[in-house]
This record gives structure tokens, C-alpha cells and sequence, in this order.
């Protein structure tokens, strides 16, 4: 069976639409409007014991609600969706022993209390043993390189060791399952690695199930064997990371380095990205490339070529615009045939 089973879940939140003015409020007594939303819609996948998995989309696509839906936060519209063979909103103590949600825009700790004292406090809810308490905290501190800051008042530690601190918080009561929002936002890049590296780890020796959101493409490359991507409230991608490339991307880059300074316009081989006296990057159907650079090599003096992807972060977003623009045409052509 596996850890994380979602089925068709859906989100649909109403909000009142008043119209302006006095008539309008009168109006609203009478008879209220709604505009309804689908946060999420028919959502559908399976994880896996031991899996980590990243969740992909923009902002506003869904994300967030899916998560909360399988911690139990939210009550879906419609749909099922079970987490380790529980039911998340019927929020059961026996799960919420085995999983944890960690927010990287919310605090979990104490504000005014060291770090160690809100542990105490998390310890004395989940009724952990001393002893396996100190060990566990031992390790994740060892790990996160904070066993210095345990001391500290929350307050007073920089945005990383808080961010590390949340982490042991979150994994105290040793969860199956981790569910991470936007875990390394506005972290400096020392501590986005650092803070990679230790999930990386421990999802390696735990087998500890994780579903990932985040908007830094490096955190999903690293961590990330397979992907879901979500817009507008539905799924659309689930499969490798790898594959995305190969399914969305028309294009791979040439990048040349030429023996001397070449000073002819070379935009009719690509589109250029990048270009220096003495070298140049180009971006080429997948179709033409191998002769685009049979043409390259005739053309120019070449010392060195290397063809390769397009970075996937920009394979993502180019995806989103496009399915961005396409429903804004949809849209526009819906209101036109009704006017």
C-alpha cells in the first residue's frame, strides 16, 4: 500500500462578491454572489515509502492547498486521500504521530524561548522519552551544525539557524511521513545547501517519505528524483524529473569558442543568448541541431562546441507562460462569444 494515496481531491473556496455602493450592499442582503475558486482540482497521485518527491507549480496553483488537505488542515470539497492508511481530516492522534508539516513562512517555535525549551515543549506533547529525546536532538543538531545555538532565544537567530531549528522540531517525534513548504525560502546559499544536504541525508537513512514544494529549481534537481507539477489547481506532469525535458523542451543550446574573434552575426544559426568576442551561445530546435553545427563548424573557426539541454528551470517557466497565455485566450474568447 502505499504511504500517500490522493484520489480525484478537490478545493473549491466561495467568496462573496459585493457590488459597490449603497444599492449594491442592499443587494447583497438580498441576494448574495459568489465567485467560486478551485484551489485544487481532481488531484490525483500515489508516494511511496521511502520517496521523495517535488511539488511544482506557481504561485497560486494549488500547492499549499494540497498539502494541507493531506495534513489534515483543510476539509476537501470532494475526493479522498489517504496518509498512512489514515483518513488526514479525521485527524487522528495516531497520525499526527507519524507525520509532520513544516511552512517555511510560518514559525512552529517559541518566539521569546531558546530553541532548546521549545523542543522541551514539543517532547512533553508528543510524550517522547527522555532519553530517546536527547539522542534524536543530539543527532539533528550534529547534523545541522547548531548544537552552539540550542541556547538562544529564537528571536536572535539568523534566518538559516531558524530554519534549522524548525527542521528539528519537525522531526523530533521521528515522522514516517514530511511534508515541506517552501522549506529554503529566503535562505543566503550556505544555508540552502546546508539545509539540502541534511534532508538529502536523512531521507537516505530513514526511508522517511517527503513531498517537497519550492520555488528554487536547485532544491527539487538535488533532492528530487520524481515530480509532480500543478497549474491552476490540477496536475498535469508526474513522472521524472528528467522527463520533463524531453516532454516540454523544442530546444538544446550550442555553445561555441572560437580560435579568434569572431565579429559576423551569427543569428540566423539560433537564437543567441550569450555572445563575447570569442564565444557564443545559441539556442536551436532539437531537430536542427546536429546540422547547425555541421554548419558552425564550416562557417567559423571553432576551438570547442558543446551542445546541451536547456536548463529545466527555464524549460518550467517558458511551460507555465505558455499555459498562462493559452488561458487568457481561452478565457477572452469565452467572454467574447457570450457578449
Amino acid at each position: 500500500m502505499s504511504a500517500i494515496e490522493a484520489r480525484e481531491l478537490t478545493k473549491i473556496y466561495r467568496t462573496y462578491r459585493k457590488e459597490g455602493g449603497l444599492r449594491g450592499a442592499i443587494k447583497g442582503l438580498v441576494r448574495r454572489r459568489y465567485d467560486e475558486t478551485h484551489a485544487a482540482e481532481r488531484v490525483s497521485f500515489q508516494i511511496d515509502e521511502g520517496e521523495f518527491v517535488g511539488f511544482l507549480g506557481p504561485n497560486g496553483a494549488g500547492k499549499t492547498t494540497v498539502l494541507k488537505m493531506l495534513s489534515g488542515l483543510l476539509n476537501p470539497t470532494s475526493g479522498d486521500a489517504r496518509v498512512l492508511g489514515f483518513v488526514p481530516w479525521e485527524r487522528r492522534n495516531e497520525m499526527k504521530r507519524q507525520f509532520s508539516l513544516l511552512m517555511g513562512q510560518k514559525n512552529a517555535l517559541w518566539w521569546d524561548l531558546p530553541a532548546q525549551e521549545s523542543l522541551e515543549l514539543n517532547r512533553a506533547i508528543y510524550g517522547i522519552d527522555r532519553g530517546r529525546f536527547t539522542q534524536v536532538v543530539g543527532g539533528l543538531s550534529e547534523l545541522l551544525e547548531v548544537q552552539d545555538k540550542m541556547n538562544v532565544m529564537v528571536r536572535e537567530l539568523s534566518l538559516g539557524e531558524r530554519m534549522k531549528m524548525e527542521l528539528i522540531s519537525a522531526l523530533i517525534h521521528e515522522p514516517r511521513v514530511l511534508f515541506l513548504d517552501e522549506p529554503t525560502i529566503g535562505l543566503d546559499v550556505v544555508s540552502q545547501k546546508r539545509v539540502r544536504e541534511f534532508l538529502r541525508i536523512y531521507n537516505e537513512e530513514h526511508r522517511i517519505v517527503t513531498l517537497l514544494t519550492s520555488h528554487y529549481m536547485q532544491d527539487i534537481e538535488e533532492l528530487c528524483h520524481r515530480v509532480l507539477i500543478i497549474d491552476h489547481g490540477k496536475i498535469f506532469f508526474d513522472g521524472p524529473l528528467a522527463e520533463i525535458i524531453d516532454r516540454f523542451s523544442g530546444h538544446k543550446i550550442i555553445s561555441l569558442t572560437f580560435e579568434k574573434e569572431e565579429t559576423r552575426d551569427l543569428s540566423a544559426f539560433g537564437e543567441v543568448i550569450e555572445q563575447t568576442p570569442v564565444s557564443i551561445q545559441l539556442k536551436v530546435p532539437r531537430a536542427k541541431v546536429t546540422e547547425t553545427c555541421r554548419q558552425l563548424l564550416t562557417a567559423c573557426r571553432v576551438s570547442d562546441i558543446n551542445v546541451q539541454e536547456v536548463p529545466v528551470e527555464e524549460v518550467i517557466r517558458q511551460l507555465f507562460g505558455e499555459r498562462h497565455e493559452a488561458d487568457r485566450i481561452a478565457r477572452a474568447t469565452a467572454n467574447a462569444n457570450v457578449s
